[in-house]
């Protein structure tokens, strides 16, 4: 069975280079569940010791194949400026970084701060 949906052929070694890497990043997701579920099922302390660690090792490989994808493939920074390392409702963050247009705004995630929960001077202070 392939990953790719369509023909090998006309897809461009960058979008091969996407898949593989989105692949991975499933995959080392999927392990991550794994590794949680023996955790919980395991009785041997020893034994729950060393799988959180292989989960961890998993979380690692995850944010590598991640922090690929936002250096290279379009769309990627933008988003995970938006959404991570945020505070306050998440389903909230989009329509205050896109202006409730679904367009970003210029420089709406520049440094990683998008003002959530801090009104602007002169807004009024909005609230979940």
């Amino acid at each position: 069975m392939t990953e790719f949906h369509e023909p090998v052929e006309i897809l461009a070694e960058s979008t091969r280079n996407y898949i593989r890497a989105i692949n991975s990043l499933k995959e080392e997701l999927e392990a991550v569940d794994w590794y949680q579920q023996r955790i919980d099922g395991a009785t041997d302390v020893q034994l729950k010791q060393i799988l959180a660690h292989n989960r961890d090792e998993e979380m690692e490989h995850a944010c590598m194949s991640l922090e690929w994808l936002r250096r290279n493939m379009p769309g990627w920074d933008e988003a995970l400026r938006t959404y991570l390392f945020t505070e306050g409702n998440i389903t909230e963050l989009e329509e205050h970084a896109t202006g409730g247009h679904g367009v970003p705004r210029s420089g709406s995630a520049v440094g990683g701060d998008l003002g959530i929960g801090r009104p602007k001077r002169g807004e009024q202070e909005w609230t979940s």
